[in-house]
C-alpha cells in the first residue's frame, strides 16, 4: 500500500457507531458517519490523488444478503459522491467466506484473508485505487485488498478509513 488516510482513532463515539452500523444494522448511523466523515476530509490537507477511484473494501455476497448491506460500500459511496470522486464498487470481489476478523489474531487475520479477494475479470483498472474500509485494525484487510489489486495491475493503491 502506498499511503494510508484515518481519520479517527478506534475508540469511544466513532467505535460504539461502527459497531452499531455493522452489527445491528443502524443505516442512519452510516448516514452520520458519512457526513461527519465528509466534513473532516474538506477540512484537512490530505494528499489524495484526484485521479483515484474509490474502491470499498467487498464483504463476501452471502455476508452483504444477511446484513443488507455493506459498510464500506455505503459510506465510500457517499464520501466518493460529495467530494466528486469516482466510485467503482465492483473492482474487487471478495470470493472466499472468512471467518470475523474481529475475533482472530494478527498473524491469523492474514491467513483467514489469503485469496480471499480477486480482480473482478474483464475489468478495466485504474492507475490509482483509494481502497475504503471502515476500520484499519492490524491493516491485514487493506494490505491483502492492495496486493491482489497491484498484481492486477494497479499502479498506486492508497487506504482510506474512517477509524484506526
Amino acid at each position: 500500500m502506498d499511503g494510508l488516510i484515518s481519520i479517527w482513532e478506534y475508540e469511544g463515539v466513532i467505535r460504539k457507531a461502527i459497531l452499531a452500523l455493522k452489527y445491528k444494522y443502524s443505516l442512519e448511523v452510516g448516514r452520520e458517519i458519512s457526513n461527519v466523515f465528509v466534513k473532516y476530509l474538506s477540512q484537512g490537507d490530505f494528499i489524495i490523488p484526484h485521479s483515484s477511484v474509490v474502491v470499498p473494501i467487498p464483504i463476501h455476497w452471502y455476508r452483504q444478503n444477511f446484513r443488507g448491506f455493506n459498510q464500506s460500500d455505503l459510506i465510500g459511496r457517499a464520501v466518493s459522491a460529495a467530494k466528486g470522486w469516482k466510485f467503482v464498487p465492483d473492482l474487487l470481489i471478495k470470493q472466499k467466506s472468512t471467518t470475523s476478523q474481529t475475533e482472530l489474531s494478527g498473524d491469523a487475520r492474514k491467513l483467514n484473508l489469503k485469496d480471499a479477494f480477486v480482480v473482478t475479470p474483464g475489468f478495466q483498472l485504474q492507475n490509482s485505487v483509494i481502497l475504503f474500509d471502515d476500520v484499519f485494525t492490524t491493516g491485514s484487510t487493506l494490505m491483502e485488498a492492495a496486493e491482489v489489486s497491484k498484481r492486477g495491475g494497479v499502479e498506486k493503491v492508497w487506504g482510506l478509513t474512517i477509524a484506526r
